[in-house]
């Protein structure tokens, strides 16, 4: 589900080798449903697809609008998820959701690990929380991979932004009191397709995990990179000088943790995959 979406997209190309996959986006095909806020239709799609495998990377991502847009949010992140893990517990199949480091309050400095207590700080993590806790309630056979910053190739995502910036602007303003590693859609898709692989023989494996490239990065210093890189390779730009500002300076509808370190050690020890340098990608 969410083939179109920076994931999704990565994820038609890891998950192939593994057997027959049927991608779909909102609009779904061939009668299919592949729209997370109809409830009924997607119960109905699994029904009658029957998959081994469901793999969900559609999801509500607007962080800000999530405030005014709760019951929404909650619908797509939080009441679909149930639909797809009460479906697949009574297939004995396994459900492979993406959560987010959105669902801790982002509190302190050091990693958080899958044993730290969530405490959301705007609806969007809160909606990814109910999502999570009604996956683990069904007592399907799940992967509930929490991750950070995602960007991709595809979409729309920080990085391109901030290219968008350089070549407008000679000051651009970015937050320097947030804390995460950047981590590629890519990657993510790859280290799915290869858990996924060991978890349909390991059934015990069953659980939340956190993925994100290893290393950390304030968005200023992410921003500075993606121009260092740009210019590197050539990118005319028009900006000078990256200025670093405060979370204060720029406030959104919704609050944005300071610490998005999440701790994947084990992640790595339960399935023996190595993350690289957020640069790296």
């Amino acid at each position: 589900l969410g083939k179109n979406g920076q994931v999704g997209w990565e994820l038609q190309r890891s998950l192939a080798p593994l057997g027959e996959l049927v991608a779909l986006d909102r609009q779904g095909a061939n009668g299919q449903c592949g729209d997370l806020s109809n409830l009924e239709g997607l119960r109905q799609t699994i029904r009658s697809l029957q998959p081994d495998v469901l793999v969900n990377a559609a999801a509500y991502t607007a962080v800000d609008k999530a405030e005014s847009e709760p019951e929404q949010a909650d619908l797509i992140n939080a009441q679909a998820p149930q639909v797809m893990a009460e479906e697949m517990h009574k297939l004995s199949g396994w459900l492979v959701h993406y959560s987010t480091d959105y669902v801790f309050d982002g509190s302190g400095n050091a990693p958080r690990s899958e044993a730290h207590q969530p405490a959301p700080l705007n609806q969007y993590g809160l909606s990814k929380l109910r999502g999570e806790q009604a996956i683990q309630a069904s007592g399907c056979q799940h992967l509930t991979l929490r991750t950070s910053w995602v960007y991709a190739a595809r979409g729309g995502n920080f990085a391109k932004t901030m290219l968008r910036l350089a070549a407008e602007r000679e000051q651009p303003n970015v937050i320097a009191d947030q804390l995460g590693a950047p981590t590629g859609a890519e990657l993510i898709a790859d280290i799915t397709a290869h858990a996924l692989r060991c978890a349909i023989d390991k059934p015990q494996v069953s659980g939340v995990y956190h993925l994100a490239a290893a290393g950390e990065v304030s968005w200023h210093g992410y921003a500075s990179y993606v121009i260092e890189q740009a210019r590197t390779a050539g990118k005319q730009l028009a900006v000078q000088q990256v200025n670093a500002i405060a979370s204060s300076d720029y406030p959104t509808p919704a609050r944005r943790p300071f610490n998005s370190r999440l701790d994947c050690r084990k992640l790595r020890d339960t399935f023996g995959l190595y993350l690289p340098d957020w640069q790296s990608g």
